[in-house]
């Protein structure tokens, strides 16, 4: 029996995709930065789910004199706030150097989303594969309408014609239509 292919880890720039998605700008600008992060997050948990990804989005301390701190949200999804003074893309960059270094994650897809390009180059000069935020934005929808699609109901099928869609009371009108009888 085949063995199945190890889960695929996504690091996600949290605020670089903010920055890159319109609709979460326009939730940073209306409702502020907390309501963005929590917007984004939500829009992933979903995603990761689905894709089978073990997500990680990164944020800056963003001025705050903080020590690092990581929040597991799901089994698919968790949050990390950089200690201080470190950018996410300074995190991201020594998580995809120590991943590859890692014997036993050689053969697992490390995935890192910004639209960054100086991150870009290094993070695929270290093995893991790049996408813009634009790109996982559109992944995100995609994801998001095959999901609401399986989960719509089915219509049962009445037959070709249309007479079989109607309900019982318009069939009974159109047989009386159809006899004469008003």
């Amino acid at each position: 029996m085949p063995r199945s292919s190890p889960q695929a880890v996504l690091l996600v720039d949290g605020y670089n995709v903010i920055g890159a998605w319109s609709c979460l700008k326009k939730t940073r600008d209306c409702d502020g930065l907390e309501a963005a992060r929590q917007e984004l997050v939500e829009a992933l948990i979903n995603y990761s789910a689905f894709q089978g990804y073990k997500t990680q989005v990164v944020f800056d301390a963003h001025a705050q004199n903080t020590p690092i701190y990581s929040e597991v949200l799901t089994t698919h999804l968790s949050i990390c706030y950089t200690d201080f003074g470190q950018t996410a893309d300074t995190y991201i960059e020594k998580f995809c150097a120590s991943f590859r270094f890692n014997i036993s994650r050689l053969t697992q897809r490390l995935i890192v989303a910004t639209s960054d390009r100086a991150q870009q180059l290094t993070v695929v000069g270290y093995g893991a594969e790049w996408m813009s935020s634009q790109q996982l934005a559109s992944d995100v929808e995609f994801t998001a309408r095959r999901t609401r699609r399986r989960q719509r109901p089915q219509k049962q099928s009445q037959g070709r014609f249309l007479f079989n869609s109607l309900d019982a009371e318009a069939q009974q009108r159109l047989a009386q239509w159809r006899k004469g009888i008003k």
